[in-house]
C-alpha cells in the first residue's frame, strides 16, 4: 500500500524559509517520479514542482522558479522541498504526490504571514 506522509509546514514570516519533507512507503521510491502541489483558499490545487527518478531532472511553475527547490534522497525514500523567501501567495496546503500511483499525502499546512 502506498504510503506518503509530509512534514515540516508551518507559520512563517515573510521572507522566511521551510523545507517540507514527505516519507514514501509501499514502492520502489527510487524508481519512480514525485511531485509537490499545493491547494490555497478558494482556489485549484496546483503543481509546484517535480522531480524525475534520478534527481537529475526538475521542473517548477514559474511564481516558485529560484525560491523554491525540489530534491530526493532515494536511499532514505524521502522527497524534500526547500522553500526559500516565502511569500503570503505561498500559503496553501501542501501536498505530496506519487504521479505513477495517483497517490497523494495528507497535505501540510504552510502560513506565510507577519
Amino acid at each position: 500500500q502506498v504510503q506518503l506522509v509530509e512534514s515540516g509546514g508551518g507559520l512563517v514570516q515573510p521572507g522566511g524559509s521551510l523545507r517540507l519533507s514527505c516519507t514514501a512507503s509501499g514502492f520502489s521510491f527510487r524508481v519512480y517520479a514525485m511531485s509537490w502541489y499545493r491547494q490555497a483558499p478558494g482556489k485549484e490545487r496546483e503543481l509546484v514542482a517535480d522531480i524525475i527518478s534520478t534527481g537529475e531532472t526538475t521542473y517548477y511553475i514559474d511564481s516558485v522558479k529560484g525560491r523554491f527547490t525540489i530534491s530526493r534522497d532515494n536511499a532514505k525514500n524521502t522527497l524534500y522541498l526547500q522553500m526559500n523567501s516565502l511569500k503570503p501567495e505561498d500559503t496553501a496546503v501542501y501536498y505530496c504526490h506519487a504521479p505513477s500511483f495517483r497517490s497523494w499525502g495528507q497535505g501540510i499546512q504552510v502560513t506565510v504571514s507577519s
